[in-house]
């Protein structure tokens, strides 16, 4: 007998379930028990990882932590400025280092305006530099920028000579050509936009009815292929072609010529377009900077009086983004400072060189991150080693490559091309003859479908792939075969070395600005590529050793290569001291390459892919040369003296192998991605907790969710398949319910309806006999949904297998392929007649290539293995998940969702879900009957599935635990059933029965009833585990390296977001209302009465009834029956209701004037009404009234050139202030008590738990406690729940409730309560099961719970206090258990925990 567990692991979740399985006719198999955990990620966390998307959970929080550091930084160095100028004198304790008085504003703008050419007191000249340090300019590093940002200008002699001879761009290049120069030196953008000016004035003398005003606004900002686009859709212009060996001469002739003389619109048009491309190309704020730069040269002006100039200009104009290079900073810093030395003799050149180098424009290096890096998978190992006294594992070894290093670059090909397999496919393949010299498969092969590429083939490839990014099948099949409609290799592209293709396209830029023509390397064959290249470097003097890379030099040799040496200047170089930070590298690379500057700076721009590989330089280099061989990765990993996995270790190493007793915990961040370490350790807290219940399984089986088996890009790509099969199902289903009057329509309908539009360039004829599918009888039984190569040969469900077909001909053709059977039923005419309809279907893209295969597929042709290419565990968290569990048990089975779905079928599991639920839905009148298309009967649960139910994750486990390895074997190889003889016709006859019908079932390993009523009752007592967010803040400890060693701190962090990220000001506000006069007109009340006369007098009546505002308002002295009169004659009474009147705390932000204001919500009501008249100027159109505001401004006061850009609006209703009021000395504001002022306000909206507690009366009283207050108390050292809280009234603690906490309710309908039984009894667990509850969401007096068995959390009404209950009321939680679940679902306390 054999114990064997079952996991169903998923993203948010894992069923698991524990069995006993017979391993011998007397051996009766068992059900041990059954169980789900569920593992809640945020919706982004699920999102993200389903989609493929790269950020991690983290990523948002690294963004601001170093944000938070920069203004650390900033804090630090004006610190360290202000006791450096106090250290020399310059200032002292009492000098105001900010603007004091009236008329100041800009007082320190204008001093660091004139500190150039004129004296200013040191106390000035104190506050220019901090002001100096507060901005400093950007500073290029090649490690920090993004590939996609641009690169920085420095061309301030070209600017120059564009100035002085007034010439454009264009006309520069042309000078450069016709002087034998064709290189392009990089123009600042202002430049290219002057000749975009200068080109659209002149043609449009020629054109104006095309290039007019709307146009230009049209193309501002686009790049050149959305320029050319709008050119055709706004005025059905098509852009002048212009390609081959002289396109960079004519496109710089119409360039020029545009600026002389008419030219045709098409021509112009492509002109723009280019235009628009150079000007747009790169990062504009990059492009700004440098513009910037230019216009302070020009002008003679530093940053300051560049600034003090636009205020002058306009006092209201704003700074913000006004970005400047580090340089000009220092060089006006350096200018200020020699003025200013002039007259104060403080200013000496030692203390210049302190505050310039060690404080304001300080900056350390990039610092390393090699920490983070993985370890190699074959060059590591763990060590224990003594930290603080306790034994701790650590990994040391090598770390694994780049992935754009030379050596990775040829690893991965190799790699790739020795996986590749070439096959037979279409139609030809029958009529190739044997003695053909272009014969595929070698006598040794004959017989063969597909084989491995040879030597000479893998060699030839290599070649091509060195140079190049990637080539497409289509590619390959051309190199190698003279033939290749006939071929196809298993592979959609390979991709090549990216670090060389990225040289040879530098080299090709270079070539074409040297003016030797231009090439495109992706269309030309590797060898005349390198002739090429090499003929046209060696005549121009360069080097062209870096274009060439051999892996297999030993030592030092490799490294010590051209193109190495090269690659790793361009991976590692930070950056240099210089305007645009890689003066140093163009240097560099034009020693090494013998490259010119301005051709240096083509390969300086060269970016790479900024990831790792799994493996180190080591590891590779010693695997390498096997792979170049021909050998396979795994056995070259064994030639090498490497264990390549546990499926490689011997009989004797697995029995002698030692294994643990339990699963290890994975060490945070210690994984590629934070969303698999956690589905992983919930893993190994199930699978532990299961060890220390149940014992240690001999074997364990495993499915792993369909995505958990892909990689990143592999999600991404199914995400958007996803959304587009949902897209396309909602249209089939409203045109079989509007066209076909289908009331309810099935998957299996759409299915159908599917393969009948796949049959529309046939005519709607099916495609072995060619029967024509009228409309009316596709839903009739006159035709079938039929399976092209049959289930019994090939296990495959899927809709690339699938076509319609008249049902006799599909009885006839049985067991057959729809080749072999249309070869067999029909002549050649109709064979080549179906081969023709199959290829033309395939031509229109009608069907996919794989169907293509599949209906041309012979019964020899079936590929064996069909599943192991899903079994394979191929990805990072499927090799992960099994690496864990092989730690603890010798087997460890992988199956597929396939097959758990095939064996749920014969096994008669397939209803269990439904009939489970029914007597609930029942119940509540939410089942109906339904009939299909043969009029039979359907019973079913109204909107829903067994997914809402979250014990369907159990039902897998419990059919995973059971799915022996020889069925998965089976189903491996179903097309070697024939072979009487053989293992899987032996396995058929052990493990599977014909039924009533013939239908061949596996054998289920508990008689099916029994096996049905034993996986009922275990799944009814099923509670489900779910992790609880119980932990507020995560003790870490952080080592800060000083000169005098490592310094360690403790530090309590947050483990949730504290508040929400929006800051909000607070001002008060008359805030009026209308109330009735009543007993709750307290003397408090009473003094908000707005209107004098009438506060008077009814303070009087209170006063009159000593304060008690029940007896004066209310009874026999309400206003109705007795008056309080204003006036002394008794005219006028106070009316029953009046308006009161109070300030109120009005919390504020800014936004932005856009289309999304709501203009009802601005706080100036002068604003407000502005807004609502420039809304009602564009018909209430937000969107026109509220767009291009630069050009179009809203103006508050358009004498004094004040607009409206943001405006101050009302937000949240309560806020928590995180920061006190300072003035601008920095001095704390206190109110009238002395107490500090708030200031910064947020929303505390994520509540961490509430507390309940119970009064003298026994009534329950609640107490929110946000996750911002509960993270305050953790880090005072107080208890997260104040159980104290309001003792003096007498109130004491009862229990609290946190989201996903688990409570047992009360249920009168059955009578049950769960004071009365034991709860922590197993046996009891069905009836705990119906009643027991998580809490869901809550706040203030309303409180979601969700039946621990729904996976849905929509809030349908018809399942209210069944699927979901809503409590407002505190008292009526009374009755309702509190109870804590462990991981596999066993009740292991009651009460408050």
């Amino acid at each position: 007998m054999k114990r064997i567990l079952g996991l169903d692991l998923g993203t948010t979740s894992i069923g698991w379930g524990l069995v006993n399985e017979g391993e011998s006719v007397e051996e009766e198999s068992g059900i041990i028990k059954l169980g789900v955990r569920n593992n809640p990620l945020s919706v982004d966390e699920k999102s993200n990882f389903e989609k493929g998307k790269a950020i991690t959970t983290n990523a948002e929080r690294t963004l601001k932590h170093g944000m938070r550091i920069n203004l650390q930084r900033y804090k630090q160095r004006r610190d360290n400025l202000v006791a450096c100028l106090k250290e020399h004198g310059i200032i002292n304790d009492d000098t105001p280092l900010f603007e004091l008085g009236n008329n100041t504003t800009f007082q320190t703008y204008r001093a660091r305006a004139k500190a150039v050419s004129e004296e200013i007191s040191l106390e000035e000249f104190a506050r220019v530099l901090l002001m100096i340090n507060k901005k400093r300019g950007y500073k290029s590093n090649r490690k920090a920028k993004d590939a996609e940002e641009g690169e920085l200008i420095d061309g301030m002699d070209v600017a120059k000579e564009l100035y002085n001879k007034n010439l454009t761009p264009g006309q520069y290049l042309m000078i450069l050509k016709e002087s034998g120069k064709s290189y392009r030196p990089a123009f600042y953008r202002s430049d290219l936009q002057n000749e975009l000016n200068r080109i659209w004035d002149k043609q449009k003398e020629f054109h104006p009815e095309i290039l007019t005003d709307e146009m230009r606004k049209e193309i501002n900002g686009l790049s050149s292929t959305q320029c050319s686009a709008a050119f055709y859709n706004k005025k059905n212009i098509t852009t002048a072609k212009n390609s081959g060996k002289d396109s960079y001469s004519t496109k710089l002739k119409w360039r020029n010529d545009c600026l002389k003389k008419e030219m045709d619109i098409e021509q112009v048009a492509y002109v723009v377009c280019s235009l628009c491309g150079e000007i747009n190309g790169s990062s504009q704020r990059l492009a700004m900077i440098s513009d910037r730069s230019k216009e302070l040269y020009f002008s003679g002006k530093t940053i300051g009086q560049y600034l003090m100039a636009l205020l002058d200009e306009n006092p209201n104009t704003s700074l913000t983004n006004r970005i400047f290079y580090r340089q000009d900073y220092i060089d006006e810093f350096n200018a200020i400072w020699e003025c200013q030395a002039r007259y104060h003799k403080e200013l000496t050149p030692e203390l210049r060189k302190k505050i310039a180098d060690n404080i304001i424009f300080f900056q350390r290096d990039l610092k390393s991150c090699k920490s983070l890096i993985s370890f190699c998978e074959l060059e590591h190992s763990e060590k224990e080693v003594d930290v603080g006294g306790k034994k701790k594992k650590v990994t040391i070894g090598l770390h694994v490559c780049p992935r754009s290093s030379p050596l990775f670059q040829t690893f991965k090909i190799w790699q790739v091309l020795n996986n590749i397999q070439v096959s037979v496919v279409g139609k030809k393949r029958k009529s190739v003859p044997k003695d053909s010299s272009l014969y595929l498969f070698s006598e040794r092969e004959m017989g063969a479908t597909q084989r491995f590429l040879e030597q000479d083939e893998k060699e030839l490839l290599f070649k091509e792939l060195s140079i190049k990014s990637k080539l497409k099948n289509t590619e390959i099949l051309k190199m190698l075969f003279d033939n290749p409609e006939r071929y196809e290799i298993n592979y959609n592209e390979v991709e090549g070395n990216c670090t060389m293709s990225a040289f040879y396209s530098a080299c090709a830029e270079i070539i074409s600005q040297t003016g030797n023509g231009e090439y495109d390397f992706n269309k030309m064959r590797a060898d005349k590529v390198k002739s090429l290249v090499k003929e046209i470097f060696s005549g121009l003097g360069y080097n062209t050793d870096f274009l060439s890379f051999n892996p297999l030099l030993e030592g030092k040799e490799l490294e010590q290569q051209t193109s190495y040496r090269l690659w790793h200047l361009l991976y590692s170089y930070t950056g240099d001291k210089s305007v645009t930070g890689n003066d140093a590298l163009l240097k560099k690379i034009g020693e090494l390459c013998g490259l010119e500057r301005e051709y240096a700076r083509i390969l300086a721009n060269v970016s790479f892919v900024d990831d790792y590989g799994s493996l180190s330089a080591k590891a590779m280099r010693k695997v390498l040369p096997y792979m170049m061989e021909g050998t396979e990765y795994s056995m070259a990993c064994q030639y090498a003296g490497y264990k390549h996995s546990a499926h490689s270790m011997t009989k004797e190493e697995l029995e002698a192998k030692q294994y643990a007793d339990h699963l290890e915990i994975i060490k945070r961040n210690s994984l590629r991605n934070p969303v698999v370490e956690k589905i992983l350790n919930q893993m190994v807290n199930v699978v532990n907790s299961l060890i220390d219940t149940y014992g240690k399984p001999d074997e364990i089986r495993i499915e792993l969710a369909r995505e958990m088996k892909q990689s990143r890009e592999e999600r991404a790509e199914q995400d958007k398949n996803i959304r587009k099969a949902t897209a396309e199902q909602e249209k089939i289903k409203k045109t079989l319910e509007t066209e076909f009057g289908i009331k309810n329509v099935t998957r299996n309908d759409i299915l159908r309806y599917r393969l009948y539009e796949e049959l529309k360039m046939n005519g709607y004829k099916t495609l072995y006999s060619n029967t024509y599918i009228p409309r009316e009888d596709l839903f009739t039984n006159k035709f079938d949904i039929e399976h092209i190569i049959p289930k019994a040969k090939l296990f495959d469900d899927s809709f690339s297998n699938k076509t319609l077909e008249a049902r006799d001909v599909n009885i006839e053709k049985s067991n057959k392929t729809a080749y072999d059977f249309v070869a067999e039923k029909y002549d050649e005419k109709w064979l080549a007649d179906y081969e023709t309809r199959v290829e033309e279907l395939l031509k229109q893209k009608v069907i996919s290539k794989t169907k293509r295969n599949k209906l041309l597929m012979r019964e020899a042709d079936i590929p064996k293995d069909f599943l192991n290419r899903d079994l394979t565990d191929s990805q990072y968290i499927a090799k992960k998940a099994r690496e864990m569990l092989e730690s603890i048990v010798p087997n460890v089975v992988t199956t597929t969702g396939a097959i758990t779905k095939r064996l749920r079928e014969d096994w008669k599991l397939v209803d269990v879900m439904k009939e489970l639920n029914w007597e609930k839905y029942n119940s509540l009148e939410l089942t109906e009957t339904i009939y299909d298309h043969d009029n039979k009967p359907i019973k079913r649960i109204k909107d829903w599935t067994k997914r809402n139910d979250n014990r369907h994750h159990a039902m897998d486990a419990l059919t995973i635990a059971f799915t022996r390895p020889a069925i998965i074997q089976y189903l491996n190889n179903l097309n070697a059933r024939s072979d009487k003889g053989g293992s899987i016709y032996g396995i058929e006859k052990k493990y599977m029965k014909r039924d009533e019908h013939g239908k061949l079932l596996f054998i289920p390993p508990i008689p099916i009833e029994k096996f049905r009523e034993e996986a009922k009752r275990q799944l009814e007592a099923i509670l489900v585990s779910t992790k609880a967010k119980n932990k507020v803040v995560t003790k870490s400890i952080n080592k800060i390296k000083t000169r005098n060693g490592d310094k360690k701190k403790v530090q309590l962090t947050p483990r949730d977001q504290l508040h929400n990220e929006t800051i909000y000001g607070k001002i008060e506000q008359y805030h009026t209302e209308i109330k009735k006069v009543g007993g709750k007109f307290t003397e408090e009340v009473v003094l908000r009465v707005a209107n004098k006369r009438i506060r008077e007098a009814l303070y009087a009546r209170l006063a009159e009834f000593d304060y008690d505002s029940k007896k004066a308002f209310t009874g026999k002295n309400s206003l109705e029956k007795n008056p309080v009169w204003i006036d002394e004659k008794r005219l006028c009474c106070v009316p029953e209701e009046v308006k009161l009147v109070a300030m109120k705390q009005v919390f504020t932000i800014r936004k932005l004037v856009d289309k999304n204001l709501n203009i009802d919500k601005v706080i100036d009501a002068r604003v407000r009404e502005i807004l609502k008249q420039r809304l009602e100027e564009y018909g209430d159109d937000a969107a026109k009234a509220f767009s291009n505001l630069e050009e179009n401004p809203i103006w508050f006061n358009k004498e004094k050139g004040i607009a409206i850009k943001r405006v101050k609006i009302s937000g949240i209703s309560n806020g928590t202030a995180i920061r006190v009021k300072h003035d601008v000395a920095g001095e704390l504001i206190l109110d009238e008590h002395g107490k500090a002022l708030g200031n910064d306000y947020v929303s505390t909206s994520n509540n961490h738990h509430i507390a309940f507690f119970t009064d003298a009366e026994g009534n329950l009283h609640e107490h929110v406690v946000s996750f911002y207050e509960a993270t305050a108390r953790a880090i005072l050292g107080y208890p997260v729940i104040d159980r104290y809280y309001n003792n003096e009234l007498g109130w004491k603690y009862s229990f609290s409730i946190k989201q996903n906490e688990f409570f047992v309710f009360p249920n009168e309908a059955e009578g049950f309560n769960p004071c009365d039984i034991d709860l922590m009894d197993e046996a009891n667990a069905p009836i705990i099961s119906r009643n027991l509850y998580r809490v869901q969401k809550f706040s203030n007096r309303d409180y979601y719970f969700r039946h621990h068995l729904e996976t849905n959390v929509e809030e349908n009404k018809a399942l209210k206090d069944v699927a979901w209950k809503r409590i407002t009321c505190v008292n009526n939680l009374k009755g309702a258990v509190k109870v804590r679940i462990n991981h596999i679902g066993k009740i292991v306390f009651v009460g408050e925990y």
